[in-house]
């Protein structure tokens, strides 16, 4: 299905590239924790590629992608050094790869919807893989770094719902019978807007209804 929207050097292109930047969130967490370049490593590789390794086990697709193409593991490992080195000045463009994000989470999050479905998933089970696909690496790196994941943090800009938005679209578009190349970008491009918007308006998902709680809110 996706292989209809781009050709398949591109696709392996922009997945790259995302990986890349999710590789950079990564390693850029790690320098903040003062882990060595093993830790570094690590951190960029269980982001970049976490997600898509959980899809690809849980459907069968053995060996998963990030086994079977090289370029998905060295990939991660030139963040690495990137980030190693340059670490100070990656952090001042921190905006622009918050972008590259975003375009990241949308893609995932239809590639990994369509994946889940074409292995013969449910729709419900195909839009819950497209969106472990585009967090799970996040969620990952947030557990190995000793923190709440960034997933579950009330003080975090929206990043869950735009990809969930995205996986819905997919598997309405496979309920309906009009997945196209067309609609396959549309859902892509929705929740790239989204979580740009998110983050633009510091737009959060809503507490407990009338919340008692007295505990107080650690600020970073």
């Amino acid at each position: 299905m996706l292989q209809q929207l781009f050709t398949p050097s591109v696709q392996h292109t922009l997945e790259l590239v995302g990986i890349f930047v999710f590789a950079i969130s990564g390693a850029l967490l790690a320098v903040r924790k003062n882990f060595d370049v093993f830790g570094i490593a690590v951190l960029a590789e269980v982001t970049a590629l976490g997600g898509g390794l959980f899809r690809d086990l849980l459907i069968g697709a053995v060996p998963p992608a990030a086994f079977t193409d090289l370029g998905y593991f060295l990939t991660p490992l030139l963040a690495t050094v990137l980030v190693f080195f340059l670490h100070p000045e990656v952090e001042r463009i921190q905006l622009g790869v918050n972008v590259f994000d975003a375009a990241g989470l949308g893609l995932f999050c239809v590639s990994g919807t369509t994946k889940a479905y074409e292995y013969g998933l449910g729709l419900t089970a195909s839009a819950t893989l497209g969106l472990a696909t585009a967090v799970g690496g996040g969620v990952l790196r947030d557990v190995l770094a000793n923190e709440v994941p960034s997933l579950l943090r009330w003080d975090r800009d929206l990043y869950a719902v735009p990809a969930i938005v995205g996986a819905t679209m997919v598997v309405l578009c496979i309920r309906y019978d009009v997945l196209t190349p067309v609609t396959s970008a549309l859902a892509v491009v929705t929740a790239f807007v989204l979580r740009l918007l998110a983050m633009r308006y510091h737009w959060r998902a809503p507490r407990a209804w009338n919340r008692r709680s007295t505990a107080v809110e650690v600020q970073e």
